[in-house]
């Protein structure tokens, strides 16, 4: 059996995908406590592994104007003199970068072009979505003799906000008058185009029903470019729309002063989830991005897919039947209703 001693993560993707990688450092510390573990991420993610408690050090992806720097990655990555490394995201540019940086064990899928550049492989189409994207992600651990059952509710994340992000949080929200004194829902529409999102009259429906039947703070969020769709969610002044005001690491802090967080599939759903909050989701049917690989890894959920009859789902056709739009909101509703009264109920929250 290997036993790592000083092992590198690559995660050099999007923000859902690190969050979901983030349990792989407390596994490994659980069966190698002595093992020293590095992230490699891109600079916008860095936020999510900074204050977890068991990633001891985080190297930036160097790239110039959106191009991954080969030699100046291989030369960082080479003199921290890692003996093991697992691509959770494979990329041929990675992994050639792994390869040529003379890392002993390297670890990634057994079904790439490029899978000769890992000298320990794993077996598993991720795109039939027979397990969780976390699953899949921990099975790359077998290597190590590794083979740990989780589900839903059991996996530790140890994502925490950090103190300076929530005080600016804090300042943020008492500057714009939002009242903290009852629960928070925040509301997030947009998907960066990961999957087929819930339609925007939706959500505004469904807004409208929140500010009107429940005694709660609503935030809409959103990155910079989808400014638009979400001050189309602020229906009046008692709805505060943050869409583009914070960065990774305030919307964290953010997310962690919420109770309830309704998105579309995307990365912020995946923060929300780690930090324990309740969650409303919407996705499509599409293998690809389905609830079963993609949804958030938590008891705490309620998912909403489309509710017309179809089978074999594509991004086109999802589109061309405009399946989440049978989404029915008075369902939606009716679940945030029972989740924000068995939120007062059992003392979740302290008004």
């Amino acid at each position: 059996m290997i036993k790592p001693k000083n092992i590198l993560i690559v995660r050099t993707d999007r923000i859902g995908d690190v969050v979901l990688s983030l349990p792989v450092a407390n596994i490994i510390k659980k069966n190698f406590p002595e093992c020293k573990i590095t992230f490699l991420l891109k600079d916008y993610t860095k936020s999510l592994a900074e204050n977890h408690p068991f990633v001891d050090n985080i190297i930036l992806l160097k790239e110039e104007q959106n191009k991954i720097l080969l030699k100046e990655n291989i030369k960082e990555i080479a003199r921290h003199h890692f003996d093991s490394a697992i691509i959770v995201s494979p990329k041929f540019v990675t992994a050639l970068i792994i390869y040529l940086a003379g890392i002993k064990v390297r670890i990634g899928t057994g079904y790439r072009w490029y899978s000769f550049l890992f000298n320990h492989k794993v077996f598993e189409h991720r795109k039939y979505a027979e397990k969780h994207e976390l699953e899949f992600n921990l099975d790359l651990l077998s290597t190590f003799g590794i083979k740990e059952l989780i589900k839903p509710g059991s996996a530790k994340f140890d994502l925490k906000p950090s103190a300076g992000s929530e005080e600016f949080v804090e300042k943020v929200l008492s500057n714009n008058s939002v009242k903290t004194n009852k629960p928070i829902i925040i509301v997030h529409p947009g998907s960066g185009g990961s999957a087929i999102d819930l339609p925007l009259y939706k959500f505004r429906e469904l807004v409208k029903l929140l500010y009107e039947k429940l005694n709660a703070t609503i935030i809409i969020t959103g990155q910079e470019s989808e400014k638009g769709i979400c001050e189309e969610l602020k229906l009046n002044d008692g709805i505060k729309n943050f869409a583009g005001y914070f960065g990774l690491p305030e919307l964290i802090a953010l997310i962690n002063k919420s109770s309830i967080f309704i998105s579309n599939s995307t990365g912020p759903i995946h923060i929300a989830a780690a930090l324990g909050k309740y969650i409303i989701g919407f996705y499509p049917k599409i293998l690809s991005c389905s609830p079963q690989r993609w949804g958030p890894y938590t008891n705490k959920k309620s998912i909403f897919i489309p509710e017309i009859n179809c089978s074999g789902c594509t991004r086109e056709q999802c589109e061309r039947l405009n399946c989440m739009n049978s989404i029915d909101i008075n369902n939606v509703f009716g679940q945030i209703d029972k989740i924000y009264n068995d939120i007062l109920l059992n003392g979740e929250f302290n008004a």
